[in-house]
């Protein structure tokens, strides 16, 4: 019962927050995401794993939607298309015979609960935005607290084994035979995406002329971001976390004292890592025999069989689309591969995966919007490239379109970066100054009449 209570509680909380403002409604979506995983592993009950939808659901109703709004807007036209079109095909294969009904709408929420988001992201304005990150900034150092409490405490007082949390235990492969921190994630590499996830808003904050307190905060954000990525000890991750960071620091956009204070940042991160063997796992990078192995078995072992055998899709969480313990007996021909692209073709079929990919073509192709300059002009174009990176990486593992909260800050940003941003469209168009007088004293006219 206290599980059903957190769905409805959650629902609730991002309805009304929502209504407030969509920034609001975001942080408040966030803070039931960052703590899905550690609730979902205390309350084994089949109502936790849907708190985060239920909150999601909340926030979708908390939001004016009209055509107006989604297809008929120039500036989000395209966007609004796109995603009604990634969400019609999952929709259409729910009524298909493949799988159980309960199996397809659990698969539904793997490949089209969270594609609104992007239409979402496109409705953001700066202090959204702004709000997002300091929401974030918050949400990492709750987040390290509980992952330095793990370290030194162990996971097992925080995570209790389960069905659940087999993924956590599963992974001790840390130096000193170790586990991988999760802080209050499913798993850690939920931590270490989510914390690379923040790392683009709050680089973009820290450039917002705001006060010297929410620069500190955001600054403590990145500090406690990339200490999470070292203790998750996720390599993917760490790799997507230095690019980022490289790149902040080369791009020549930033002041020199930030700058600098950046650099400490990284110098201290390095020096912790380098003087505490269980930060260290990144490290097993420069064994390029094992890489190349475990890309082998991530990108093509099976993805052609999949194509021959089941060319119009094995039916919704017939991938294995984070289907709950409690239902996995019940997936008929389960099609198992560490491949997002091949997940999405077992499951969707060749229609849904050419769907995905023309979308990525399309999003790629935004690359000028998403560098046009403006306030949050360091923000939206690390959050593009970081969308690209992961979209390009997709293929050599699982949980593009179901991390959670990792799946909503990306599809978040990439609607973000795909559009203009909202002020710089709502401006007018400044006429010849000529003209502007004589319209200003024809509006007073107007107005005097």
């Amino acid at each position: 019962m206290i599980a059903a209570g957190l769905c409805v509680f959650a629902f609730l909380a991002c309805l009304w927050a929502g209504r407030r403002s969509l920034g609001l409604g975001v942080c408040v979506l966030l803070v039931f995401g960052y703590f899905y995983g550690i609730v979902r592993a205390n309350l084994l009950t089949a109502y936790s794993h849907f708190i985060f939808d239920a909150g999601l659901i909340g926030f979708y109703l908390s939001q004016r939607w009209t055509v107006k709004r989604l297809v008929e807007d120039p500036r989000t036209r395209a966007l609004g298309w796109w995603t009604l079109a990634l969400i019609a095909w999952p929709m259409l294969m729910v009524f298909m015979p493949f799988q159980p009904l309960l199996v397809s709408l659990v698969g539904l929420r793997g490949n089209a609960l969270f594609l609104p988001l992007l239409v979402l992201g496109s409705w953001l304005y700066g202090k959204d935005v702004y709000r997002i990150s300091i929401g974030l900034a918050l949400l990492n150092l709750v987040a390290l607290a509980f992952a330095g409490a793990e370290y030194f405490r162990g996971v097992a007082e925080f995570y209790p084994y389960s069905p659940v949390t087999g993924i956590v235990y599963s992974s001790s492969d840390v130096a000193g035979g170790f586990y991988r921190i999760p802080a209050i994630f499913a798993t850690a590499h939920a931590y270490g995406g989510t914390m690379v996830a923040s790392l683009p808003y709050l680089i973009g904050a820290w450039e917002y002329p705001r006060s010297k307190w929410a620069r500190l905060l955001v600054i403590l954000g990145i500090v406690a971001a990339l200490l999470g990525v070292l203790m998750s000890a996720t390599r993917l991750n760490f790799v997507t976390g230095a690019a980022i960071i490289l790149s902040t620091l080369l791009s020549g956009k930033m002041k020199a004292t930030r700058w600098i204070l950046l650099l400490l940042v990284v110098a201290g991160m390095g020096w912790a890592a380098i003087s505490n063997e269980r930060l260290q796992r990144f490290k097993s990078l420069s064994d390029t025999d094992f890489i190349t192995d475990r890309l082998a078995g991530s990108v093509n072992r099976n993805f052609f069989e999949i194509l021959m055998d089941y060319p119009m899709g094995n039916g919704l969480g017939g991938g294995g689309t984070s289907i709950p313990y409690f239902l996995e007996g019940q997936v008929r021909n389960p099609v198992g591969m560490e491949n997002e692209y091949a997940r999405i073709l077992s499951e969707q079929g060749i229609i849904g995966l050419l769907a995905w990919l023309s979308f990525i073509v399309w999003y790629i192709g935004r690359a000028k919007i998403a560098f046009a300059r403006g306030e949050w002009t360091s923000g939206r174009r690390v959050v593009w490239c970081l969308s690209v990176f992961g979209l390009s990486t997709a293929w050599i593992g699982t949980g593009f379109l179901t991390a959670i909260p990792g799946t909503a800050i990306l599809l978040l940003g990439m609607g973000w970066t795909a559009v203009p941003m909202r002020e710089e469209a709502a401006e007018p168009r400044l006429a010849p100054a000529g003209r502007r007088v004589i319209d200003l004293r024809r509006t007073r006219h107007v107005e005097a009449l």
